[in-house]
């Protein structure tokens, strides 16, 4: 793959990041509740776009990038950016109740470029620098795991 397409495509995940700790960080003010669970995914997803930026920093002109780390595709992406987009507008709108909050991260958790960077970080390492990007980000796996089983306990049903 080109160094500028995978430019483009790193760049989009970090803004995938970045909007996914937005919203969290909305659901924070929504969820009074579960404010220290939501401003902990929203530092997570903050941590993974500052992680995603080192790497492109570090590693793309070198061409060691680890390309398995994005999604398949920038439309993927772009296509779920607009989505938490327009779920960030909704939400600013009108704050979710604490089950619709729930529902949409974990929806979003199994979206395009989410299920892609935590299926990467849950893997094997090929080489020295995937291995570098896993230990960097392993106390931050399995985000909608955690959502679920949250959800689950406050429905009764955990």
């Amino acid at each position: 793959m080109e160094t500028e397409n995978l430019n483009e495509l790193i760049e989009e995940s970090i803004r995938l990041e970045l909007n996914m700790s937005r919203l969290y960080s909305l659901f924070t003010q929504a969820c009074p509740l579960d404010r220290d669970f939501w401003w902990q995914l929203h530092l997570e997803e903050k941590s993974h776009a500052a992680l995603l930026r080192a790497g492109r920093d570090s590693f793309l002109k070198q061409n060691i990038f680890p390309r398995s780390l994005l999604a398949g595709s920038l439309k993927e992406l772009n296509s779920s950016n607009q989505q938490i987009e327009k779920l960030i507008e909704q939400c600013e709108a009108a704050p979710p109740d604490r089950i619709e909050a729930f529902r949409a991260a974990a929806q979003l958790e199994r979206g395009a470029g989410e299920l892609h960077y935590s299926c990467f970080m849950k893997r094997k390492a090929e080489n020295q620098v995937e291995n570098v990007f896993q230990q960097l980000n392993r106390d931050d796996l399995d985000h909608e795991a955690r959502i679920n089983e949250r959800c689950g306990s406050i429905m009764g049903t955990a």
